[in-house]
């Protein structure tokens, strides 16, 4: 169980590292745009690209790293109510559906849309699209990661904060 803990903390952490570093990268474009619009007159369309997919693969990233904490939005209306094994048998149950989701929608679907957009390049930048979107297999992984994670978790009776009753 350790090093399940190492492993979760190590991907913790470098999502993490790697989402302050792109808020840090967007910050610094951010402020050269509107420097270029404003003072200089000519707006740059590589910043503008630059954004947009900084703050795409960032708010991706963002979200795996929510998931893998367990504070993402959840409608517990009937999870509240359960105690014991039912509760778990359903966070399990709850956690297996995540990762068909994302093994279908962003593992399978983001490699797809990779290679269907690796010969089509962005306006601005000129790299393949495909590059772009090697964001959702990725994250895809990370989540499925952490799914397999708490269900190890939850089968160990490893209680974990959001399933917590406070009071």
């Amino acid at each position: 169980m350790k090093v399940l803990a190492k492993i979760r903390k190590i991907i913790d952490v470098t999502l993490s590292s790697v989402c302050a570093l792109i808020f840090a990268f967007m910050v610094c474009i951010g402020t050269y745009q509107i420097v270029a619009r404003m003072i200089l007159g000519d707006p740059s369309t590589v910043s503008e690209e630059l954004l947009t997919y900084s703050f795409t693969w960032m708010a991706l990233l963002a979200s795996a790293y929510v998931f893998g904490k367990k504070d993402h939005m959840r409608m517990g209306f009937l999870a509240d109510k359960l105690t014991g094994t039912p509760r778990k048998v359903l966070e399990i149950l709850i956690e297996i559906l995540l990762m068909v989701f994302t093994g279908t929608v962003l593992i399978y679907g983001g490699l797809s849309i990779m290679k269907l957009t690796m010969i089509q390049k962005t306006a601005s930048l000129g790299i393949p699209m495909g590059v772009i979107y090697t964001i959702l297999p990725v994250t895809g992984v990370i989540i499925f990661i952490y799914s397999i994670l708490n269900i190890i978790d939850l089968c160990a009776g490893k209680e974990q904060e959001h399933l917590k009753v406070k009071e």
